[in-house]
């Protein structure tokens, strides 16, 4: 498994919850926001477990409803704990982005400094 992938499954429950703390989402119309915020391409065999999951965790809810096209689509709400648990996880990112940033910039300047000598 590429660090990517690794990466990627570490942070998709972050992301889901952050979108759909935005508004709510269908399931089609999450996979359309987490590619344009950035993520790869994520097939529906990853997104409907993970919102699963999340449901079952009490960290999202669902509602079906008809749409103007006459389909019904089940729309995924963020519930209060699920707030608290977005809260956890992007203060959790936040600190491993920095230690990162720190590390990366170490490096770097390590790397410059050795080159002008």
């Amino acid at each position: 498994m590429s660090i990517r992938t690794q990466l990627l499954k570490g942070i998709l429950d972050g992301c889901i919850l952050g979108i759909i703390e935005e508004q709510p989402v269908y399931g089609y119309e999450l996979s359309k926001k987490l590619l344009k915020a950035g993520l790869p391409k994520i097939s529906k065999g990853t997104i409907y477990p993970v919102l699963l999951r999340l449901q079952k965790s009490g960290f999202i809810r669902s509602e079906t409803m008809t749409a103007a096209s006459g389909h019904n689509r089940k729309y995924y709400y963020l519930t209060d704990n699920g707030k608290n648990e977005f809260e956890s996880i992007a203060k959790e990112w936040r600190v491993v982005a920095v230690s990162f940033s720190n590390l990366l910039l170490k490096r770097k300047s390590s790397v410059i400094h050795n080159d002008t000598n």
